[in-house]
Parts: structure tokens; C-alpha cells; sequence
């Protein structure tokens, strides 16, 4: 099948385009990328006014099967991906049972390829059961499918677990992907520490319990010589880190997401559950420190961290709701709000949430080049709209977004030649 996407403004950061330009796409493969295609094709696009990029990937989700498939599911967490214009997103590992063998990667990789929808990339175990005690066999996660190893959702607290992890990923080329979180420090909290969680008398999580393990991993990092990118990074102090480390030549990466950039603690005044994430929202002073650090590049990528939960689990007291939000559906516009503030330029932008989570994850993606496969993300970034609850295809409904009005929104996504959203609406 030819398909021929005519009239849109193409960002593509390989190859240095950032023009008005025509994609042709024929056999799941891009055939040309051009001023002007004649070529008669099986469906064509008018992408007038829109963006035309490379797919976008999330290399952090959490799709919660097998186990919590009240939460949500493949097909729900695939259906939210496509909505937000990714054609690709990474599973992580923290389902019931834990995703820590080869089967289980198999069974993620199926799924995706049942539903015909994006793809999969699954994210393995670092530890059985990330209980952080036994290293998974890593080779056998990797023939399976999975393309990064993490235990996030819990961190590795025993230094030598991680060194040996760090030490054994570089004989199969994987990341490790770490979720910072220094336990003692941690202790029960549920929010930042600070003013507000004084004022509303919560428990809260001083930033330090991030960025002393921020701090270790990369020392563990530079010893091992290991590939180390950081999950979700929400604070100044542990910016600061991750910039100097990178100065000196360590072998690390970052991620942040969009509601570190656009919130703060004091969304939680009226003691909102669905503001409760970890690591927690920080100040204005950590949100100015994030987009400093977007624009200077110490922050590689934009991923969602998205976390479903049901209305019933959040629906309770703050200290005792699960940490977590959804933000497939939402990631997209939120971060053309940085564009619009000019923290980072449109290119810089798509760089950011699709080819550098390719380079990530050592995966052939992320780019327009001739031959590559076809993973296009359409967008429109002047379409308005409202976040709302009954809008949203994942299961759960857990957004701080809610009655936010958005603008920039996905009309196309393409998957390996495959047209998965058409005009803003599913066609799977």
C-alpha cells in the first residue's frame, strides 16, 4: 500500500529537516520524503497546517497487565498511545506477577501484535520479583523482546545488585532504568516536603531522597561503565547532578514528564489524589530548574510515566491513595506548551519524544530516513480542546488535567504503514 501524506511542515532532527515537505510511505517502509511527490498513492493525507514527524515513543509506561487489568490493559493502554500520537511505548515491569522472564516478554510483544495497533517494547526486571536481591537472566529478557531492564516502582537499594546489574546489561547492550528513591529518606511520605505538606499536614519526601540516590547511581555508573538512564527526574538538586556527570563524561541519561514541568505542590491544597505521583511534584523552583534543564539538554527525553489507578483507589485519603497518574493522552500537548514558551524550539521537542528514546533503547526508529520503517505521529498544534474524564480511552481516569484547556493534538499516527488514527479517531 502507498501512502502519500502532501502539505505538511516535516520535523525530522536525523536528518536535519525542518521544512514544508512531502512523505511517501510504500510496503511499511518510508520511499521518499520530498519538496513536492507526485507519485499516485492508495490514500493521501492533507496535512496542511500540521506537524509531520517520526513516530513517537514513551519509553515509560505502566499498562498494569497481567494483574491489575482493572486498571487498565494492553488494548486500553495501546488505544490511550495511539490517541497521543505514539506509535511505540515500553512497559514496565511492575505488573502481578512481575515481568521478569522471558515468557513474559513474549506475552507483552503478542499482545501488541494481536491488537494490530503500535508497538511494544517491553521493559524486563533488573531482580526476581524486584525484590532486588537476584539478578533476571538478561539474555533471555533481551531474545524475548525486551529492549531496557528497570524495577521501577521500586529502587535498587543494594549498591552491589545494582553494580553487578550495570556490569552484566553491557554484555547485551541493554539500560538500566532506575527509579531513585532512598528508602530511610523516603520513609512513608506521600508529597514534597515542605510548606505545603507542613501546612496540610501530610508526611513529605525531602528532595534529597531522590538525589542521594541520583548521586550513588552515578558513581555506579562511571564504575561500571554501564548505560544508566533515569526515570522520571523531579528536582533541582538531582538536575545538578545528572548535568555535572554528564560534563565528565558518564555514561547516563534522563528522562522528566510533563506534570514535573507544568506542576507544583501546591496542587495539592485541597489534598487532590489525583496530583499524588512519585517522586512527588516539587516547587517553582524545581519546575524552573526542569525547563532549564529541557533547554540545555541535561534532560534527554519526555516520557509520561503513565500510571493508571481506579476511581475507587483514589477516591480515599491522600496518605493512604496510590501514587500515580495517567498521561498518554496528554503528554503530547503539554509538552508543545514548552514550544510555546520557547524553552525548547519545535525540533528540539521531537527530538526529544522520538528519536532520542530510540537511541535509548538501541532501536532503528525515530527518524524519516529512506527505508526506515514508517512510524508517523500527524499533528496539529493549534487544535484547542478540554481534558475530559469520559474522553479518554484508558481505563483509568487519574489525570491533575482534568477541565484543562490543551492545545496541540495528534490527527495521524502511521505504524509500520499502518493508518492507526485517522482524523483523530481510531481505526482499529
Amino acid at each position: 500500500m502507498k501512502i502519500l501524506i502532501k502539505n505538511g511542515h516535516v520535523v525530522d532532527p536525523k536528518n536535519n529537516i525542518d521544512q514544508p515537505m512531502d512523505v511517501l510511505i510504500e510496503d511499511q517502509k518510508i520511499k521518499k520524503v520530498a519538496k513536492s511527490i507526485s507519485d499516485k498513492a492508495d490514500k493521501e493525507i492533507d496535512a496542511k497546517g500540521k506537524i509531520v514527524c517520526p513516530g513517537l515513543i514513551d519509553l515509560h509506561v505502566h499498562f498494569r497487565q497481567p494483574g491489575y487489568e482493572y486498571k487498565e490493559t494492553v488494548e486500553t493502554g495501546l488505544r490511550a498511545a495511539v490517541k497521543g500520537g505514539f506509535t511505540g511505548v515500553c512497559p514496565m515491569p511492575n505488573t502481578n506477577p512481575i515481568s521478569d522472564r522471558r515468557s513474559d516478554m513474549e506475552f507483552l510483544v503478542g499482545e501488541a501484535k494481536r491488537l494490530n495497533l503500535v508497538r511494544v517494547w517491553p521493559v524486563g526486571a533488573v531482580t526476581l520479583k524486584q525484590e532486588g536481591k537476584e539478578l533476571t537472566e538478561f539474555g533471555e529478557l533481551k531474545k524475548g523482546g525486551a529492549v531496557a531492564l528497570s524495577d521501577d516502582g521500586r529502587p535498587i537499594t543494594d549498591s552491589n545488585i545494582l553494580r553487578r546489574a550495570l556490569e552484566y546489561s553491557k554484555k547485551f547492550d541493554l539500560v538500566i532504568m532506575v527509579h531513585c528513591q532512598d528508602e530511610g529518606l523516603f520513609c512513608g511520605g506521600c508529597m514534597n516536603e515542605g510548606f505545603i505538606s507542613t501546612k496540610l499536614g501530610l508526611p513529605g519526601i525531602p528532595v534529597e531522597a531522590e538525589s542521594v540516590e541520583v548521586a550513588r547511581d552515578i558513581q555506579l555508573a562511571d564504575l561500571t561503565g554501564g548505560r544508566l538512564h533515569f526515570c522520571h527526574i523531579s528536582s533541582k538538586k538531582s538536575l545538578d547532578l545528572i548535568r555535572h556527570a554528564k560534563a565528565n563524561g558518564s555514561r547516563v541519561t534522563a528522562e522528566t514528564c510533563p506534570h514535573y514541568f507544568h506542576l507544583t505542590d501546591e496542587s495539592i491544597l485541597h489534598y487532590n489524589t489525583y496530583a499524588k505521583m512519585n517522586p512527588p511534584l516539587r516547587t517553582a523552583e524545581d519546575v524552573k530548574a526542569i525547563k532549564e534543564a529541557l533547554s540545555d539538554g541535561t534532560i534527554d527525553t519526555i516520557a509520561t510515566d503513565h500510571a493508571p489507578h481506579s476511581e475507587n483507589e483514589k477516591s480515599v485519603e491522600f496518605d493512604k491513595a496510590p501514587f500515580g497518574i495517567i498521561g498518554l493522552e496528554t503528554s503530547l500537548a503539554l509538552s508543545l506548551g514548552m514550544v510555546e514558551e520557547k524553552v525548547l524550539s519545535l525540533n528540539d521537542l521531537v527530538r526529544k519524544m522520538s528519536l532520542v528514546p530510540a537511541e535509548i533503547l538501541k532501536i532503528d526508529r525515530g527518524h524519516l530516513s529512506e527505508g526506515a520503517w514508517a512510524d508517523v505521529t500527524v499533528f496539529d498544534p493549534k487544535t484547542e480542546w478540554t481534558v475530559e474524564k469520559d474522553k479518554f480511552e484508558s481505563k483509568s481516569k487519574n489525570s491533575p488535567f482534568l477541565g484543562w484547556k490543551m492545545k496541540g493534538r495528534a490527527t495521524e499516527v502511521i505504524c509500520e504503514g499502518r493508518i492507526v488514527l485517522k482524523e483523530g479517531q481510531i481505526e482499529c
